[in-house]
């Protein structure tokens, strides 16, 4: 089950990555975007692209060793908790125009919780 898990949460960063690094505006295109401008295309290739593709290679790392895994775990389930969290306080301070935003907070909060869980599942 444990393996299943990363590769769930492995398969998520790695193609959220690639997507953003190779067609930044199809990240954008979710919101309703058609087209940003060179910054902002550096902004979703730094914040999507590379931290997906980082996030991958950590939770594929931490597999391959086994005393940074619970903490490399842990700790790409907080930044989920702090990202699933920071919707619920917009969502309290405005309405999403779409359910994009709603699907992404139960995502982000699946994808954390099975993190959560796998830290002790003994696979």
């Amino acid at each position: 089950m444990k393996k299943l898990l990363r590769l769930l949460n492995v398969s998520f960063f790695a193609g959220m990555g690639v997507v953003a690094l190779v067609k930044p505006t199809m990240i954008v295109n979710t919101f309703g975007l058609k087209y940003i401008d060179v910054d902002m295309r550096n902004e979703v290739r730094a914040v999507y692209g590379g931290f997906g593709v980082t996030v991958a290679g950590l939770l594929v790392a931490s597999h391959h060793y086994p005393p940074i895994e619970k903490g490399i775990k842990l700790t790409i389930a907080a930044s989920l908790v702090g990202m699933a969290s920071g919707r619920v306080i917009s969502f309290l301070i405005e309405k999403p125009q779409t359910q994009v935003p709603l699907l992404f907070c139960a995502l982000e909060t699946v994808l954390a919780a099975t993190l959560i869980y796998s830290v002790n599942d003994e696979d």
